[in-house]
């Protein structure tokens, strides 16, 4: 007899009084947990097939279905929880690496949430965002611009290739066959009608896409998987990335199965492979190095298209970014230890890399001091949440955020961490057919402009009870900022001070 050593993590409650057996959950289930017993002339559930997507309650017609954590658990112990000991069962009956989705879920500091924004009163009079202008327009880029003349006299006025966004906000790196083409086709037309961009990921860009190339970063990785010269050429910005988040220090793996032809054909693979990217870029092993990727990817594209570089936040991110500012990128990505993955170890994304709002606050810090602050912009992603988030980091210092994880929620992802395995009800993180039809890309366009759209509405508000009228003005005044029940190093290294001093 075969023993199950995992409890199932959820159950499946059925009223049955509002059960009409219209087997509708049993279809739209792509796990397997409903089924029609005819014996009893019912619906059944497997639990233990149950991931907590919540789609057959949110589709459920009469309202019958709950889904709720398992009433069955280990016996209490303050040292070994139940996911520490599902995890032992787990590698002791696989022998493999555990792999997990979505971003860090433990309880670990978190700082957004504990800075708060200081109102203006009367010396320093609030702006009503309503009957005042509100600038919300950013532009990421290289700012440095030495004064020169031309032969008859007149200044230069010439500047570097830069992104110009009407909301400090861009789509964060999802690449097609983590996500489906579904997803990428509501980002990039949301991305055209807001005036910002959205990032492929590292997984190439799909022929049919090409069209959005002004809105579109594409990223250059480790595997240079779909990199050619079109692919370039096409976009409005190139990010090398030397780093992710949720996975420091290790690179990237698109199961097989996720590896369908129109996606093999984008990432120029063979149909049925497992993309693997190695942790380094084989070519990449100084700031030296880094720097003649960027040159050669500026010159591949006649110096017209402004050159990213994303990095993990980890404990050394300040000198990381300084060199990062003299190899002649135009922007800095860092991305903090709870952003969102399709597909990681479970003891790397859960263990390795600081949060970004210490990182960002170092290297707004570390720039400044060296003079080199004007010469990149910082972009920083890793659970931006709301308005407030992004409001915070760029009074932390940012020049704009990446969102990923919010912007696949507003398409309806529910957050229940089951990417790695295609299977995705909502139609987001997977390539089976009938399931990524579950995503209208025009109904999805439509609920990211109204998220974004929101933020902006949200963030003029805010800036206007601070008393200030545009986002440059608020970049790194964190004088603007208070911290509460932080340590005295918290703050120190964040540069704002306690709730309830004066300046």
């Amino acid at each position: 007899m075969k023993v199950r050593y995992i409890l199932p993590a959820f159950e499946v409650l059925r009223d049955e009084s509002k059960c009409v057996n219209c087997r509708l959950c049993e279809r739209e289930c792509a796990n397997g947990v409903h089924s029609f017993d005819s014996e009893r002339g019912r619906m059944i559930a497997n639990d233990a097939k149950c991931v907590d997507c919540h789609r057959c309650v949110c589709t459920c017609p009469t309202g019958a279905l709950k889904i709720a954590e398992t009433k069955d658990v280990y016996r209490s112990n303050a040292n070994w929880s139940r996911a520490a000991i599902d995890e032992i069962y787990r590698q002791a009956e696989s022998g493999g690496v555990l792999l997990s989705s979505m971003g860090n879920p433990d309880t670990y500091p978190e700082f957004w949430n504990r800075l708060l924004i200081n109102a203006s009163q009367v010396t320093n009079p609030p702006i009503d965002p309503l009957r005042e202008p509100m600038e919300t327009q950013v532009r990421l880029g290289s700012g440095r611009v030495k004064i020169e003349r031309d032969e008859n006299g007149r200044l230069k006025t010439a500047l570097p290739p830069q992104l110009e966004l009407q909301v400090p906000v861009m789509f964060s790196a999802m690449s097609y066959g983590s996500v489906s083409y579904n997803v990428h086709a509501a980002l990039a037309r949301a991305a055209k009608e807001l005036g910002i961009y959205y990032n492929t990921g590292e997984g190439g860009l799909h022929r049919d896409l090409y069209g959005y190339g002004d809105h579109t970063i594409v990223q250059v990785a480790s595997g240079r998987f779909g990199v050619f010269r079109e692919y370039l050429d096409a976009a409005a910005a190139i990010e090398i990335k030397m780093g992710q988040g949720a996975k420091p220090g290790i690179g990237g793996h698109l199961p097989a199965a996720k590896i369908t032809p129109a996606v093999a054909r984008t990432r120029m693979i063979p149909e049925g492979s497992d993309a693997i990217s190695p942790a380094p870029h084989h070519d990449i092993y100084s700031i030296e190095d880094l720097r003649q990727l960027v040159m050669s990817v500026k010159e591949a594209t006649g110096c017209r298209k402004p050159v990213i570089v994303k990095v993990a936040a980890v404990h050394n991110i300040e000198a990381i970014a300084s060199g990062i500012a003299r190899s002649g990128a135009d922007v800095i990505a860092i991305d903090g230890f709870r952003g969102g993955t399709g597909a990681a170890p479970t003891r790397i994304r859960d263990n390795v890399g600081i949060p970004v709002e210490l990182a960002l606050a170092r290297v707004d810090d570390r720039l400044r001091e060296e003079g080199v602050r004007d010469n990149v912009s910082i972009v920083v992603g890793g659970s931006i949440r709301s308005s407030a988030d992004m409001l915070k980091a760029i009074a932390l210092g940012a020049d704009a955020c990446y969102i990923g994880t919010a912007a696949l929620i507003s398409l309806g992802c529910h957050l229940c961490r089951s990417c790695h395995t295609g299977i995705c009800n909502w139609g987001i993180a997977t390539q089976i057919p009938d399931l990524v039809a579950r995503l209208d890309p025009d109904e999805g366009a439509r609920r990211l402009v109204n998220l974004v759209t929101a933020w902006k509405h949200e963030l003029e508000e805010m800036m206007g009870c601070m008393g200030i009228n545009s986002v440059e003005a608020l970049r790194g005044n964190r004088l603007m900022l208070r911290g509460i029940g932080m340590t005295e190093s918290e703050l120190r290294l964040l540069g704002v001070k306690p709730a309830g001093e004066s300046m």
